[in-house]
C-alpha cells in the first residue's frame, strides 16, 4: 500500500476490509474488519501507513484468532516472534498478545514488568472490547456499538512490541513474569473492596478504644481513614498482626488468614518475630498508646500500578486495657490527589501542620510565618505522615533559614522499621543537574551501605533545588547516621567547581592575591581539567601555571594520588604558549627509569589569551619497586629541568636517581668519568657501564663518598683525617668488589676508583658567581696512575666534561706549549690530541723541553649552513673548555703561587698554561685571553698565542709557508720549479684550514685534481690552474667556509663534490682515468683510498689522521679508528712528492716504505715546525715582558 494513497483512517480501514474481503468468507472478513477498527481506533494514521500493509493485515488476523477462546480463569499471554515463513506477516520486535478482563493499572503494571527488566518498548496497543463468550470461553459475538447484551463484558486487548529477542527461554520467561504480574493485579483489584471494608470496620472500633487517646484524636483519626478511602490511597494488600507473650517475651505474630490483596501471594514479612529482636525505635512506636497510626513504607518496590515502594500504615489494636496488642497494616500508594492538597486540609497532617506554625514563633501573616507555611505546603507527603512534629518542625526551620542562600544543606531521617533512610537535599538550582545528582546517589550508597535508591526532584521559586532521595538499608540497631561527613562529600561534589576554586585560592594565597588569581585564571580551565582535578589541586597548580607564564619557561610539579599504588606517580609538566612535543619528553622519563603509562593535556588559557598547557604524566617505574615520594620529589624535578634546559645529558646514567636517590650533579660526576673512560679506550660501553653502576648502587655510593671525602674541601680539615677517611673507604670498596660477580662489571667499579685516585684537582665544588654549581666538570689527572693508557703517557691531563661540550689537554711536562684544537671526532678526539702530542714532543725538543696539546668538541653544534651560529656555538663550547682549564689550575702573583679557591690539590705547585691556536680556533685567542684577564690569570695574553696582540697563524701563514720551503726543495731537486711550471695536487683538509688553506696559495700553478676533509670529497679531474686558484682564494677568505662552497661551474667535467656520509658515489669516465677505478660507483672510503694512490706530483697533507702505514703494520697499530676503512701503506702511494704541514699523516715505518720506494718527504714536525717556533717566540717574549707592562716601563704597543 502507498501510504500516499491514504487521506485517512476510513480509507485505510476501507481498503484492509477489502483485503480480508477477497481471502475470507464475506460474514468472518466483517467480523474481523470491524475488530480492526476497534483495535486501531487511536492508532495515528501516520503510524499505521508507516507499517508494511501485509504485516498489518497479518497481525489483525493473528490477534482475531488469539480472541476466540479465553475460559474464565484463563488469562491468555503469548509472546513470540511473528515470521513470515510460519506466520505469514512479520515484525522487527518480539510482540506481546494479551487477553485480560479489563480491570484497573492493566497498562501501567504490565509496562513496569517489562522497565525493570531493560527491555525497550516501541509501541502499545490497548482496546477495550465488549465480548460474549459461550461456557467454554469461546468467542459468539464482538459487539461494536454500546448497545450489548445484559452477557457481554468487557476485555482488554493489549498488544505491545518490545526489544526483540530470539533466544526462547527468554520469551517464555517473559512470558511467566507477565503472568505473575497480572495476578497480582487482579488480586490487588479483586480484594479492594474488601480491605476498604476493613478501614470501615475499624472507624467503628475507634469509638470503642479505651487507649489514651483524647476525643479529638479519635476524631481526626476517623477522618483520616475516611479520607483515605475516598480515592486518596490505592489499597494494594492488608494484613494483621497480634501481640501474644508467652515465657520469652512479646511476639509479634500474623493472624491466619488476614492477608488480601498481594500479600497473599507477595508477602516477604515473617509470620511471627520477637518484639525484641526489632530495633529499639521499632518497639517504642509499635508499643506506645498515645498514637493510632504508624507510618513506613515497604521494603519491596511494588508490582502493580506504581513502581513506587508502597506506604505502610499500622492502625493499632488496643485491649480494654488500653494496651497495644496488634495492628491492622494497609499496604497501598497515596494517590496524584493527595500531592495536590494542601496539607492543612488533609486529616492528621492539618495537626502537625497547625504544631509547627504555632510552635515556630513565627506570625502568620509576616515574611517567616509565610515562608515556613510554603515550606511546608510543599513538604513530601509521604514524609508528612511518617515524620514526627519535633523533628518536623526542626527541619522546617532550618531549610527556612537556607531557602534564599547559595548554600548546599541535607536532612536525613530513618524510617520506624529501620529499613528506609530518607536524605531531603538542597542545592543552587543552578548547579544541580543529573550528573551531580548520580554522584550525590553513590555518595549515599556507599556512605549507608544501601540496597536501593529512588529520587523525586521538585523545583519551586526559591533559588534552591530540593530532591527527595529515599534509601533502602539494611535493618541494624541504633544506626547513627554520618549526617556531617555525607554532608560535607555532598557539598564538595556540588559546589561549583570555580567556586571552590575561589574558596581554594582565598586560602591557598589569601583574599587579595587570591582574587586576582581568580580574576586571571578561573575562566581558563577546560572542563578535562575540572572533571579530574579538585579545585585545591587547581590551586596548586596555579602556582606552576603563573610562574609558566611569568618566566616563559617549563613549570613542573611532582605528586602521587591518595588512591594510587607506591610504585606510581604523576608528574605535570607546565609549559607555554604551545604543547610540549611528547617525542622530546618520553624519553627522559624513560631515562629516569619510568614507563609513562598515561598522558592527560590541558589547555589553559588566562583572561587576556595567554595560554599555558599542562600534561599530566602518569609514570610507573621500570622496577615495580616502591618510590618515596618526598625523598625524590626534589631531585626528580631539578634534573629533569636541567636535562631539559641542557645542562645535564639524556642517557641511562639518569636511572641513577630512581635506584638510589642521587643527585643531577652526582650523576654528572660520575658521567664524567664514563666519558673519559670512553677516550681512553676502555672496552665497555656508556650503557654498560650506567647499567653496572645502577647494578651495584652500594658500590656506586662509595666511590661518591670516596670522591667528597678526597677533594669536598668542607669535609676535612686536616690532610690526614682525609686520607684515612680514603683509605676506610677503599678497604671498603675492595671488599664489595669480592660480591661482583661479572668480571666486566668489576673491571667497571675497578676503574671508577683507580681514576679518582688518579684524579689530582677538580673543580666539582666550585660554585659559579650566583652560588649555584658549574655547568660543567673538570678534573686534573696523572695519568702515569691509570692502568692500560695509550701510550705516549703525558705528565699531567685535564679532562672537561659538560652537556655542551667535552676536551681534553695534555701535557708533557709542567712548561709545556701547545695548540687547543675544535675537534670534530666526537668519539675518540682525545686519540686524536694524543697523537698530536707524539708529533709535539720530538717538535719542540729544541724549543721548549716537552709539549702539549689540547682539543675540545662542541656536542651541540646547529646546521652549519648558518654559519653565524655555527661559529658562536663553538666560541661557546671553546669557552667552556677554557674555563675548565683555569679553574682548577693554580695562579702566579705576586706573594707567589695562589691556588684556585675550593679545590683540594693532590699535585704540586702547577701554574704554566698555554693554549696556542689550532685548527679551528685559529681566530680565538683573543676570547682565551679576554677569560685569562677575567680569571687575572699572570699569563695575560700570553695564554693564548696569536689574537688582536700577536701573531696570527693563519694570516701569516707561518706553518703553511715553512712546509711549502720543504715542498719547493723537493721539486727543485727534481728539476721542477713550483713557481713557474704548473703541478698536479692531491690534499687533505679544507680551504677553510690555516695549512691547507695556506698551503694551496703557495703556488698560482697549482693543479689540485682531489682532495677531501672529514665531511666532504672534491675531485676536479682537468683543474684550469689559473681559474681553480682564484676561486681556493675565494674559498680561504671566506668565513668557515667547506668544498660545498666550491663554484662547480668551476670544476671540470666529471669531477664534483661529494658526502662522505653518501652510500656510494658514483665514478665518471673522467674520475677513472685520474684515479684508476674500474667500478661504475664506489663507497666513500674507497674512492678516498683511490685518491690516496693516485699518480700525482704533490700529495699536500693540511689535515689531521693518519693516512699511511707500514705494510707490517695492522691498522690497529696505528690507533687511528676513524680513518681504518680508507688508510694505504706507504708502498701504494704514488705522487712523487709530499709536503706535511699537519701531524702525523704517516707512521713512521709507512714515511721510510714510501721513501725507500722514491718518495720525497720529510718527517712532519720538519715541515710544520715553523708554526710552532712562532708561537713559542711570541708567548716566552710577551712573558719576558708582560712584567715591564705590569710595571709601566713599557706600554702593550710598545712591548
Amino acid at each position: 500500500m502507498n501510504a500516499l494513497t491514504i487521506a485517512s483512517k476510513d480509507q485505510f480501514f476501507e481498503q484492509l476490509a477489502d483485503a480480508f474481503s477477497e481471502k475470507i468468507a464475506k460474514t468472518e472478513a466483517k467480523k474481523i474488519a470491524d475488530f480492526a477498527r476497534q483495535h486501531y481506533a487511536h492508532i495515528p494514521l501516520e503510524e499505521l501507513v508507516s507499517r508494511r500493509f501485509s504485516d498489518t493485515y497479518g497481525a489483525i488476523l493473528a490477534a482475531w484468532q488469539f480472541l476466540q477462546k479465553r475460559s474464565a480463569d484463563e488469562t491468555p499471554v503469548s509472546v513470540f516472534n511473528p515470521d513470515l515463513e510460519s506466520d505469514g506477516w512479520q515484525s522487527t520486535h518480539s510482540v506481546i498478545f494479551i487477553l485480560h478482563p479489563n480491570i484497573p493499572f492493566l497498562i501501567d503494571s504490565l509496562r513496569m514488568a517489562i522497565n525493570q527488566r531493560e527491555i525497550g518498548t516501541h509501541s502499545i496497543q490497548h482496546s477495550i472490547l465488549r465480548v460474549e463468550r459461550d461456557d467454554s470461553g469461546k468467542l459468539k459475538k464482538l459487539h461494536t456499538t454500546k448497545k450489548a447484551s445484559k452477557d457481554a463484558s468487557y476485555e482488554a486487548f493489549i498488544v505491545l512490541e518490545i526489544d526483540r529477542h530470539s533466544a526462547p527461554e527468554d520469551l517464555r520467561d517473559l512470558e511467566q513474569t507477565l503472568q505473575k504480574v497480572l495476578h497480582e493485579v487482579r488480586i490487588a483489584v479483586g480484594d479492594f473492596p474488601i480491605v476498604k471494608d476493613k478501614v470501615s470496620e475499624i472507624v467503628k472500633e475507634l469509638d470503642a478504644t479505651t487507649a489514651g487517646i483524647s476525643e479529638e484524636g479519635k476524631e481526626e483519626a476517623r477522618a483520616f481513614l475516611t479520607w483515605l478511602v475516598d480515592d486518596h490511597f490505592t489499597f494494594l494488600g492488608y494484613d494483621e498482626y497480634d501481640f501474644a507473650k508467652d515465657k520469652q517475651g512479646m511476639v509479634v505474630r500474623r493472624v491466619e488468614n488476614s492477608e488480601l490483596g498481594i500479600l497473599r501471594v507477595n508477602n516477604e514479612r515473617p509470620d511471627r518475630v520477637r518484639l525484641n529482636e526489632l530495633p529499639q525505635r521499632t518497639r517504642h512506636e509499635m508499643t506506645r498508646s498515645d498514637d493510632i497510626f504508624i507510618f513506613a513504607k515497604s521494603a519491596q518496590r511494588s508490582r502493580v500500578h506504581r513502581p513506587a515502594y508502597p506506604d505502610y500504615i499500622a492502625v493499632k489494636k488496643f485491649n480494654s486495657k488500653g494496651e497495644v496488642v496488634g495492628e491492622r497494616r494497609f499496604l497501598g500508594l497515596y494517590t496524584a490527589r493527595v500531592y495536590n492538597e494542601r496539607p492543612d486540609e488533609i486529616p492528621l497532617l492539618r495537626r502537625k501542620f497547625q504544631s509547627v506554625m504555632k510552635r515556630s514563633g513565627f506570625l502568620t501573616d509576616d515574611y517567616a510565618g509565610k515562608e515556613l507555611e510554603q515550606i511546608l505546603t510543599l513538604y513530601p507527603r509521604d514524609e508528612l505522615f511518617q515524620i514526627e512534629t519535633d523533628e518536623l518542625l526542626r527541619v522546617a526551620k532550618n531549610i527556612l533559614y537556607i531557602q534564599e542562600r547559595r548554600r548546599i544543606e541535607l536532612f536525613m531521617r530513618e524510617d520506624v522499621y529501620g529499613q528506609f533512610v530518607t536524605c531531603l537535599a538542597f542545592f543552587p538550582r543552578d548547579i544541580y543537574n543529573t550528573e551531580l545528582r548520580l554522584k550525590v546517589e553513590q555518595v549515599l550508597l556507599d556512605r549507608l551501605e544501601a540496597e536501593d535508591i529512588e529520587f523525586v526532584t521538585h523545583f519551586s521559586e526559591s533559588v534552591l533545588a530540593r530532591v527527595q532521595f529515599t534509601i533502602r538499608v539494611p535493618q541494624v540497631e541504633n544506626r547513627q547516621l554520618p549526617l556531617a561527613e555525607i554532608r560535607d562529600k555532598v557539598i564538595e561534589l556540588a559546589q561549583s567547581w570555580r567556586d571552590g576554586l575561589y574558596e581554594a585560592l582565598s586560602e591557598a594565597y589569601g583574599e587579595e592575591q587570591g582574587n586576582e588569581l581568580y580574576r586571571v585564571w578561573a575562566g581558563g580551565f577546560p572542563a578535562s581539567y575540572t572533571d579530574m582535578f579538585s579545585p585545591r589541586r587547581a590551586a596548586i597548580d596555579l602556582e606552576h601555571i603563573t610562574a609558566s607564564a611569568r618566566d616563559d619557561d617549563l613549570a613542573m610539579s611532582f605528586y602521587r594520588a591518595l588512591e594510587e599504588d607506591e610504585n606510581t606517580l604523576h608528574f605535570k609538566l607546565f609549559y607555554p604558549d604551545e604543547p610540549l612535543p611528547l617525542s622530546d619528553v618520553m624519553p627522559i622519563f624513560d631515562n629516569l627509569g619510568f614507563r609513562v603509562i598515561g598522558e592527560h593535556p590541558f589547555e589553559v588559557i588566562d583572561r587576556t589569551g595567554k595560554t599555558v598547557w599542562i600534561h599530566d604524566f602518569t609514570l610507573q617505574s621500570h622496577t615495580g619497586n616502591m618510590v618515596d615520594i618526598h625523598r625524590i620529589r626534589p631531585i626528580f624535578e631539578e634534573l629533569f629541568r636541567r636535562v631539559w634546559h641542557g645542562e645535564a645529558e639524556n642517557d641511562a646514567f639518569n636511572r641513577l636517581l630512581l635506584s638510589s636517590y642521587m643527585s643531577w650533579r652526582e650523576i654528572a660526576l660520575l658521567r664524567t668519568y664514563a666519558r673519559y673512560m670512553r677516550q681512553i679506550r676502555f672496552s665497555n660501553s656508556q650503557t654498560f657501564i650506567s647499567n653496572t653502576l645502577v647494578n651495584h648502587v652500594n658500590l656506586t655510593r662509595i666511590l661518591l663518598e670516596y670522591f667528597e671525602v678526597r677533594f669536598n674541601p668542607e669535609r676535612f680539615k686536616s690532610k690526614g683525617k682525609s686520607e684515612a677517611a680514603q683509605q676506610k673507604l677503599e678497604i671498603e670498596f675492595n671488599a664489595g668488589l669480592d660480591e661482583v660477580e661479572n668480571l666486566s662489571e668489576d673491571r667497571v667499579l675497578r676503574l671508577y676508583l683507580e681514576l679518582m685516585q688518579a684524579t689530582l684537582r677538580t673543580n666539582y665544588y666550585q660554585p659559579d658567581g650566583e652560588g649555584q654549581p658549574k655547568p660543567y666538570i673538570s678534573v686534573k689527572f696523572d695519568p702515569s696512575q691509570i692502568p692500560d693508557m695509550p701510550l705516549p703517557l703525558p705528565m699531567f691531563e685535564i679532562f672537561v666534561y659538560s652537556p655542551r661540550v667535552e676536551g681534553v689537554h695534555l701535557r708533557g711536562g709542567k712548561v709545556a706549549r701547545g695548540g687547543l684544537r675544535w675537534s670534530d671526532r666526537f668519539e675518540d678526539y682525545r686519540t686524536e690530541i694524543l697523537g698530536l702530542v707524539k708529533a709535539q714532543q720530538v717538535k719542540n725538543a729544541v724549543i721548549v723541553p716537552v709539549g702539549a696539546k689540547g682539543g675540545f668538541v662542541a656536542k651541540r653544534l646547529p646546521d652549519p649552513s648558518d654559519r653565524e651560529v655555527f661559529q658562536a656555538e663553538g666560541i661557546a663550547a671553546y669557552k667552556t673548555f677554557i674555563r675548565g682549564l683555569l679553574d682548577i689550575t693554580d695562579n702566579l702573583v705576586d706573594s707567589g703561587i695562589q691556588p684556585p679557591e675550593r679545590v683540594i690539590r693532590h699535585d704540586e705547585d702547577d701554574h704554566y698554561l698555554v693554549v696556542a691556536a689550532d685548527k679551528g680556533t685559529a681566530t680565538f685567542s683573543d676570547i682565551a685571553n679576554g677569560l685569562a684577564a677575567e680569571y687575572g690569570f699572570w699569563m695575560g695574553d700570553a695564554f693564548a698565542s696569536g689574537g688582536s696582540n700577536g701573531y696570527d697563524h693563519k694570516k701569516m701563514g707561518i706553518t703553511a709557508r715553512g712546509a711549502w720551503v720543504s715542498v719547493e726543495r723537493h721539486f727543485r731537486e727534481m728539476g721542477i720549479n713550483p713557481a713557474v711550471d704548473e703541478f698536479t695536487a692531491i690534499g687533505i683538509g679544507d680551504m677553510g684550514g690555516d695549512v691547507f688553506g695556506n698551503g694551496l696559495l703557495c703556488s698560482e700553478k697549482t693543479r689540485l685534481v682531489a682532495a677531501f676533509n672529514h665531511i666532504h670529497i672534491f675531485i676536479d679531474p682537468t683543474p684550469d690552474a689559473e681559474r681553480s686558484y682564484k676561486e681556493r682564494k675565494r674559498l680561504f677568505e671566506l668565513p668557515r667556509s667547506a668544498w660545498t662552497d666550491y663554484d662547480s661551474k668551476l670544476i671540470s667535467k666529471g669531477g664534483g663534490v661529494f658526502s662522505r656520509n653518501a652510500k656510494s658515489i658514483p665514478v665518471s669516465p673522467e674520475m677513472k682515468k685520474l684515479l684508476g677505478i674500474k667500478a661504475d660507483r664506489v663507497p666513500p672510503n674507497m674512492l678516498i683510498s683511490h685518491i690516496l694512490k693516485a699518480e700525482v706530483d704533490l700529495l699536500w697533507i693540511g689535515g689531521i689522521g693518519t693516512y699511511v702505514k707500514g705494510s707490517g703494520e695492522s691498522h690497529s697499530d696505528v690507533g687511528d679508528k676513524a680513518n681504518d676503512g680508507l688508510r694505504i701503506n706507504g708502498a701504494e702511494l704514488r705522487c712523487k712528492v709530499v709536503g706535511e704541514g699537519g701531524n702525523l699523516g704517516f707512521t713512521q715505518m709507512g714515511r721510510i716504505e714510501y721513501a725507500l720506494k722514491g718518495g720525497r718527504l720529510n718527517t712532519d714536525f720538519i715541515d710544520n715546525s715553523g708554526g710552532v717556533d712562532c708561537s713559542d717566540h711570541e708567548v716566552n717574549m710577551k712573558i719576558l715582558l708582560n712584567r715591564a707592562v705590569a710595571m709601566g716601563d713599557l706600554t702593550g704597543k710598545q712591548r
